[in-house]
């Protein structure tokens, strides 16, 4: 009978995974310990799936996205008995950071035949790298405020060859942009070597430019170092040569 109930979730297994930290940055990996406590019944858990997850807007609203997988062996476990595994969880380059609408999560699931999957999520707060972070700063240095950041679906794979990209949006507050520059725009594409940085600047061309979508040129960069002062002479460069 235990078995049964066990089955719908009653008295089922359950599970908790514990990070080292959560405030991260793309590419790093931290510690994590999975918890499990057996309910009233023995269980056998094919496997563990750990998911990085997100979400992004899409034509119909939200849609969640797993940026990548882990999985651990399965095991059974006993009425009452707790385990602990110990991991390990890549945070892909491809991670969003989690500013404006951006959640990205840790999906933690026992796989169970025949029952309810026992679940854990547990949030990160994903902060930019160091060359992410050069390219922010050397935005504000050139008078541009940061106004909004999304996470859009890209089902043509313009910018990263995935399902959705985050953009960053700013808005000149000053500096040598002011009057010729409406909005910047720039996508990350992070890699352990570089910061590839595409960026699409709307000019203040006027109305007709605007109507005929003339206003808008992109273009991209690559940022090999985490350089502040090249940051914002490539940036600087980049810019002008699209105003």
């Amino acid at each position: 009978m235990k078995k049964v109930l066990a089955s719908i979730g009653i008295g089922n297994a359950t599970v908790d995974t514990i990070l080292e930290r959560e405030r991260v940055r793309p590419g790093e990996t931290i510690g994590a310990t999975v918890h499990v406590e057996g309910g009233d019944a023995e269980q056998t858990v094919e496997r563990v799936d750990i998911d990085v997850e997100t979400r992004f807007r899409g034509e119909e609203g939200y849609e969640d996205a797993t940026v990548e997988s882990f999985h651990l062996d399965g095991f059974t476990i006993q009425p009452g008995e707790s385990t602990d595994h110990e991991t390990e969880v890549a945070i892909p380059y491809a991670t969003p950071l989690t500013r404006g609408d951006a959640e990205v999560w840790v999906d933690t699931d026992l796989e169970v035949s025949m029952a309810v999957d026992p679940e854990d999520k547990d949030r990160l707060e994903v902060v930019p790298t160091e060359r992410m972070q050069a390219v922010f700063d050397a935005a504000s240095d050139l008078g541009l405020s940061f106004r909004s950041a999304d996470c859009e679906a890209d089902p043509y794979g313009r910018y990263v060859g995935r399902r959705f990209f985050q953009e960053f949006e700013f808005r000149p507050s000053g500096g040598p942009f002011a009057g010729d520059l409406d909005e910047l725009e720039l996508v990350f594409d992070p890699s352990p070597e570089s910061l590839t940085v595409y960026a699409e600047v709307d000019r203040n061309a006027g109305l007709l430019s605007e109507m005929a979508e003339t206003d808008e040129r992109k273009t991209s960069f690559a940022l090999p170092d985490a350089d502040s002062e090249a940051a914002r002479d490539q940036l600087h460069q980049t810019i002008d040569r699209l105003v």
